[in-house]
Formats: C-alpha cells, sequence, structure tokens
C-alpha cells in the first residue's frame, strides 16, 4: 500500500479500537464532539462561539444547540467580553468542569485498560510513536523553531538521518554512514567551545535539522559541516536561519574564511551557499559511497 492508503487503514483500525464511532462517549450523555467542546471549554478564560467553530470546524448551528445543551445542563454561562460587552464569551461553570473531570478520569482508565495487555515499554513506543505521527501531520512554522547546541541523542539521530536519507534520495551505500559517525565522534571528543560549534534545528522534543562549524586544520579558517534539513522543513526559510547561524558564530570566533565540501547533486543547498556569498572553487568528478558523483568545493571570506 502507498502511504495514503496505510494513513487511511490506520484511521479505520484506530477510530473502531478506541470506540469513536459510539453514539455516546465513554458511557456518558455525550458524544465525542460534544465531549471535545467541553474540553476546549476548558482551556481558554473565554472564547466567542464564532471563534470555537472554527477552531473545532464545526457547523456553527449544531455547535450553538451542543451549547444550549451545556447551559441547560447548568455546564455553561455567557459573561459579556472584557473588551466587547456586545459580545458573548463562553466559560464553564464549576459543574462543568466536573463533568470534565470525570470525563477526563474515565478516559485515563479505558486506556490504562487498553494498554494493560502490552509490556510496560511498548506503552511507551506507542506514544513515542503517536507523537511523531501528530508532530508530522502539523505544519511547523518557522518562528517555533529553535537553534541549539548539540545534545544527548542528537548524535545517533544525525548517523541514523543522513544514512537512511541519502541512500534513499542519491543511492548511497553503507560507507556513508561511518564517515558521519567519525565526524561526529571528532567533534563530541576533541570540540574547542570557542571555535567549534552545533546548530541542532528543534521543535521541542522533534529534530528537524543541523549544521556545524568545526576547524579546518588550517589556521583561521572553519569548516561547514553536517547541514541538513528533514525534506518536509523545506521551503520555510530554515535552511537560511541554520546557515547564517553558522557563518555568525564563525565571524566571532575570529575565523577569516569558511570551506566546504559537497556534491553536484545537492542542488538546493548548493543554492543557499551561492545565495549567502560563497564562491565554488572546485569541481571534481569522483566515485564515492558506490556512485559516480561531482564533488565541489566552496568557500566565503569572513
Amino acid at each position: 500500500m502507498d502511504p495514503i492508503d496505510r494513513i487511511r487503514a490506520f484511521n479505520r483500525h484506530y477510530t473502531q479500537a478506541m470506540g469513536l464511532l459510539s453514539r455516546t462517549y465513554l458511557g456518558s450523555a455525550l458524544n465525542l464532539s460534544e465531549t471535545r467542546v467541553l474540553y476546549e471549554l476548558s482551556l481558554g478564560a473565554g472564547q466567542p462561539a464564532r471563534a470555537l467553530a472554527r477552531k473545532l470546524d464545526l457547523d456553527e448551528g449544531y455547535l450553538s444547540r451542543v451549547l444550549k445543551g451545556f447551559e441547560a445542563r447548568g455546564w455553561l454561562i455567557r459573561a459579556p467580553a472584557e473588551k466587547d460587552a456586545r459580545r458573548r464569551d463562553l466559560a464553564l461553570t464549576a459543574a462543568g468542569r466536573e463533568m470534565l473531570a470525570q470525563l477526563e478520569e474515565r478516559a485515563r482508565k479505558d486506556m490504562a485498560a487498553r494498554l494493560s495487555p502490552l509490556p510496560a515499554q511498548a506503552h511507551s513506543a506507542a506514544a513515542e510513536a503517536l507523537e511523531t505521527a501528530k508532530a508530522l501531520l502539523t505544519p511547523v512554522t518557522a518562528d517555533q523553531i529553535t537553534l541549539r547546541d548539540i545534545a544527548p541523542g542528537d548524535a545517533g539521530w544525525l548517523i541514523q538521518r543522513h544514512a537512511e536519507y541519502y541512500a534513499e534520495q542519491h543511492g548511497f551505500d553503507a560507507s556513508f554512514e561511518p564517515l558521519v559517525a567519525r565526524i561526529l565522534t571528532d567533534f563530541l571528543t576533541e570540540r574547542d567551545k570557542a571555535t567549534e560549534r552545533a546548530f541542532i534545528a528543534a521543535d521541542g522534543p522533534r529534530r528537524l535539522g543541523s549544521i556545524f562549524c568545526v576547524q579546518s586544520g588550517t589556521p583561521g579558517v572553519a569548516k561547514l559541516r553536517l547541514f541538513f534539513l528533514e525534506p518536509q522543513m523545506r521551503g520555510i526559510g530554515l535552511g537560511q536561519r541554520l546557515l547564517e547561524a553558522c557563518l555568525g558564530f564563525a565571524r566571532g570566533a575570529g575565523y577569516d574564511k569558511m570551506v566546504l565540501w559537497t556534491h553536484e547533486s545537492h542542488r538546493a543547498a548548493c543554492a543557499l551557499y551561492t545565495k549567502a556569498g560563497f564562491s565554488l572553487t572546485a569541481s571534481k568528478p569522483v566515485h564515492s559511497f558506490g556512485q559516480d558523483l561531482v564533488e565541489q568545493s566552496f568557500e566565503i571570506a569572513l
């Protein structure tokens, strides 16, 4: 099956396995949509009904009926908005919050029961897999992403992702993975923090890209290494941001020049290097990592 069919198959399995198609949610008087409305109302100090309908992608007429039902049960009040007395914002009452707390407790017990036949390590594996799926299906904006130094676990991720990506996209063989591992081992064991730096792009725990500034072995010359972006992160300016951060660090560390080597097939990266002011200084055909490639060298004065 292709990815679309596989995701659709999971959706069918999950909705049935979790009982999401039942007329009521966890034996309560509410269906799943009504329960989600109750949950969303608990998150803020107050919000207008129209904004809530947009957020949950619910028909405004349907939402209006749900809210009237909540009011009838004593779970909801409508109060004048602080900045516009003509608008009525929605807020849960104490009774509404108590009802939500009961539903939350039922939901936790229900999930614990579904997971109980599995070994404990499978619980964490399932949670991590679902968190990954959520992250992949949630658009990331540039302002959500932070650039941080290398941390435990990053080296393993970089080795794995470089090996996987370049095998899938460029046909590189197994000889590429130990090269990346050696670069990272040298960095982690011999790094001079005053003149060498890693930038890991991350959205919370999710790693999205990297770039490294290291010593080249020639005084005053820095080397750019391990420039990588997850494919879905391209087109939002993250690559340029990583490159600018690396160049900025190199300048601040007192380097006069930065050099790098890459392959002609890495066209997106080469375009970024040229845009940033790098000049192509050498180009030659090579056979590396099981492929016939054109190796290129770039440099920029700092």
